[in-house]
């Protein structure tokens, strides 16, 4: 700092100052502890004022300690010193593990003065000498309390704490009065310094989470090394020692475990007794029944809106449908009109031709002619259109009778010449039908490999098994092969391309195929082969009657002969005359040839589908 100037004199700066530096400086010392110190703890004292206050404290804590005297002291065992309360020797009972230390050392110079040997000894008291003597006992009393390791392994096992845990029901009737007492003697065993409190009926949430999750993660500095059975400094050898500790470490895991189970028990007692969790809960519930509830109406809103949205949709192509509808049946009807003029037109304009053609006497001579043009005047009235007959009929009303006949002949020929060419399409496309059939190896009547017997045998047998039985096709080749002459095997697939190219036939050759397999039938049944061992033809199938009706027995007679098979049993006296007198135009012999080939169609019919079902089996 610059001196202050005399009158008269003034002040000279001969150099220039340096430019200002900023320099960083590592905060350290007992100053910035005590800064940091009063910042934990929002105090803005001084470090000099807190030692001060220290230091104060320490002497108010002395001007009120009191020693209580023990006892029993005078009776204390000192080989079992280890079980005795060392607090209660020193006279500190009522400080216990609050004790500062220097208490701790006052109390043991109180009682050393008071209890020393030789000063007993000087009073003429009798001292029992060695170890023997309960001074003993006070010397381990100043040896674990002094000693912060030792003091705190027998605070962990302090006689006088409460381990008790209350019960639900008690918890139920008082939970604040029972619970909050409880939770404050534990906390003193807490690792950790700020402990949160139970609170009480008004805490909040997150104070009430916050103090569960507290005690739900407690961490104990509680061990119980003070209570092991064995003393590893007794051991003879190392070996022994290590067995020693080995026990040690699994008796104290094992009480660590029941003091964590004793904690846990004591948390999940109060959690489940304090009503608080029972408000929230009941809360919670009730917040989600809300969100449940307004997420309904909500769904059940939009479902309303979709559903009036959608029956929108629905009116308005109700609507449209209906507007539709309504121009096609107008358009239909427009049609319907125009075609009912499009038809009387056409109806008056063939009446006209006719009778401008009959008129003419047809342009013929004779009466052949007339009706041979009389014919060609009606085909013209079924294949000309209403444009063609109103030019045709100009001509006929303006022209004379040749020019006439001319227009009309004209007309026949493209007429016949049209109906040509349609007929000669119709045969080139039975023709393509019918080479595709053969090329794909299922041709007509003579394809290859169907002759004649093995196409009516499938018509046969398409008839015997009709549609919706089991496993048709398969029967229906089964039946072919067993019945076939030509040796030829049939597959189930080789029958239905047939069957459907048989569809496909035009009715001419259907007609055909029928007659020849009706006329094959009825040969193979009005002749009777002739007996080889001369033998006399019994009465039901004698040939007195082959010159009877042989004409195939139509659905009505089929229904009599059954009804009539039903109605007369096996049993009945002249079954077969009764049977045949039912079924009009049939005589007995005809009744009785019937029955027998209803009879082996069954049995062939059965014997295809059991070999169908045999092989389905395998």
């Amino acid at each position: 700092m610059l001196l202050e100037a005399l009158d008269g004199d003034e002040t000279v700066v001969f150099t220039a100052a340096a430019a200002s530096v900023q320099v960083q400086v590592e905060p350290v010392g007992r100053w910035f502890e005590a800064y940091v110190k009063r910042r934990n703890r929002n105090a803005s004292a001084s470090f000099q004022e807190l030692e001060e206050e220290e230091v104060s404290s320490e002497e108010s804590e002395d001007e009120e300690f009191q020693l209580e005297e023990y006892p029993m002291l005078r009776t204390l065992d000192p080989k079992d010193w280890k079980n005795q309360d060392h607090y209660s020797v020193l006279g500190l009972p009522h400080l216990r593990y609050k004790a500062t230390q220097k208490q701790i050392k006052a109390a043991h110079k109180a009682i050393v003065l008071k209890h020393h040997p030789d000063k007993r000894k000087a009073a003429g008291e009798q001292i029992v000498e060695g170890d023997n003597d309960y001074f003993t006992c006070i010397t381990k009393a100043i040896e674990t309390l002094s000693d912060p390791v030792k003091r705190r392994a027998f605070d962990s096992v302090d006689p006088t704490f409460d381990n008790a845990v209350p019960s639900k029901s008690e918890g139920k009737e008082n939970f604040y009065e029972v619970f909050s007492p409880v939770f404050e003697r534990n906390a003193r065993w807490s690792s950790k310094k700020h402990i949160p409190k139970l609170g009480t009926i008004e805490s909040s949430f997150e104070e009430v989470d916050n103090f569960y999750s507290f005690w739900y993660n407690f961490d104990s500095w509680r061990e119980f090394s003070y209570l092991d059975e064995e003393e590893k400094e007794k051991a003879e050898c190392r070996d022994e020692r290590r067995w020693i500790e080995k026990q040690n470490r699994a008796s104290r895991a094992q009480r660590k475990k029941e003091e964590m189970n004793r904690i846990r028990t004591l948390v999940d007692t109060a959690y489940s007794c304090d009503p608080r969790i029972k408000k929230f809960k009941d809360d919670e519930k009730a917040r989600k029944e809300s969100e449940k509830k307004a997420k309904a109406e909500a769904k059940k809103r939009e479902q309303e809106e979709r559903e009036r949205a959608r029956q929108a949709e629905l009116e308005v192509a109700r609507l449209a449908k209906e507007k539709e509808e309504e121009e096609a049946k107008q358009a239909a009807q427009q049609a319907k009109k125009e075609k009912e003029i499009q038809k009387k037109a056409i109806k008056k304009e063939r009446q006209k031709l006719r009778t401008t053609c009959k008129n003419w006497n047809y342009f013929a001579d004779n009466e052949a002619d007339s009706v041979k043009m009389m014919e060609e005047v009606e085909k013209l009235c079924d294949r000309l259109e209403l444009t063609s007959l109103q030019s045709l009929n100009e001509i006929l009303a303006s022209g004379s009778k040749e020019d006439s006949k001319t227009a009309v002949d004209k007309q026949v020929q493209e007429v016949n010449a049209q109906l040509q060419r349609e007929r000669e399409a119709e045969v080139q496309a039975r023709q393509a039908a019918r080479s595709a059939d053969q090329a794909s190896g299922g041709g007509g009547a003579g394809g290859k490999g169907w002759n004649e017997d093995d196409l009516q045998l499938l018509i046969k047998a398409v008839n015997l098994f009709p549609a919706g039985t089991n496993a048709r096709w398969e029967v229906i080749a089964n039946y072919m092969n067993l019945h076939s002459t030509s040796g030829m095997k049939r597959t189930a697939k080789d029958v239905i391309n047939k069957a459907k190219n048989l569809q496909r036939l035009d009715p001419l050759q259907k007609d055909q195929i029928n007659k020849k397999a009706f006329e094959k039938f009825k040969k193979e049944h009005t002749s009777v082969p002739p007996s080889i061992d001369n033998a006399v033809p019994s009465e039901r199938f004698d040939a007195s009657g082959s010159d009877g009706n042989a004409a195939p027995w139509t659905t009505e007679e089929q229904k009599l002969l059954e009804q009539a098979l039903k109605t007369y049993p096996v049993s009945t006296p002249e079954r077969w005359e009764k049977i045949a007198a039912a079924v009009p135009g049939r005589s007995k012999k005809d009744c009785m040839k019937r029955y027998k080939e209803l009879v082996e169609m069954v049995k062939a019919k059965k014997a295809a589908q059991e070999q169908v079902a045999a092989k389905s089996k395998k």
